[in-house]
């Protein structure tokens, strides 16, 4: 299975511990694709349709829905625990996802 950056995958993602995101759940992939297409595992920001405005999280539609990608809980995961691809981010979501990946981690 190709896996590309900004793609939207439906995870598995138990069992989990604490205050980790669970269950199976739409995510985005954050790693590039170089590392995509050579290593086992790729990096994730789980999505959730509840949230508060966190300045960690980023408002998005997805399947009709409004949802949030869940910057504060990037994780790396093998790729096993993909179920199928579901969509991409849009051009605009992606802007969004880069901005505040920056400030995140990086400003």
């Amino acid at each position: 299975m190709e896996i590309n950056q900004y793609e939207i995958v439906l995870v598995n993602l138990d069992p989990t511990i604490g205050s980790e995101i669970t269950k199976t759940r739409p995510c985005v992939v954050i790693s590039p694709n170089e590392m995509n297409k050579h290593l086992n595992t790729i990096v994730i920001a789980p999505m959730t349709s509840q949230s508060k405005n966190y300045p960690t999280r980023i408002p998005v539609k997805h399947d009709n829905k409004n949802s949030w990608i869940v910057i504060d809980q990037i994780i790396t995961i093998d790729k096993q625990r993909i179920i199928k691809s579901l969509d991409n981010l849009k051009d605009k979501e992606i802007e969004s996802v880069k901005k505040i990946l920056k400030e995140t981690f990086i400003d």
